[in-house]
């Protein structure tokens, strides 16, 4: 059975920074691509990065680029999300996607100001 499990959301102060985790089990990690999606209340999920089979290739929303970075470690079946400069906007719940089927509960992150 996969897994997919976000973790390290939290409340930020506007400029903060804050790491999410997302580890996946129950297939072969390193065969698959990871994104992380956003959504906050009464809106759709929003792509927000992804990275490709072995962590060489990322891709970035524009809206994120330049303040989020992505990376996995295959060893561990784990992809992070570094997001560094955080605005209001960035409050959300984030999930982690491996492959085009499998998803995650979500992680939520809160602007605390």
């Amino acid at each position: 059975q996969v897994q997919v499990v976000e973790s390290g959301g939290g409340f930020v102060q506007p400029g903060g920074s804050l790491t999410l985790s997302c580890v996946v089990s129950g297939l072969d990690f390193s065969r698959y691509s990871i994104d992380w999606f956003r959504q906050t209340p009464g809106q759709g999920r929003e792509w927000a990065a992804g990275i490709d089979l072995d962590g060489v290739k990322t891709y970035y929303a524009q809206f994120v680029k330049g303040r989020f970075t992505i990376s996995r470690n295959n060893a561990a079946n784990t992809v992070t999300l570094r997001m560094d400069n955080l605005k209001v906007e960035d409050t959300a719940v984030y999930y982690c996607k491996a492959g085009v089927s499998y998803w995650g509960e979500g992680t939520q992150v809160t602007d605390s100001s």
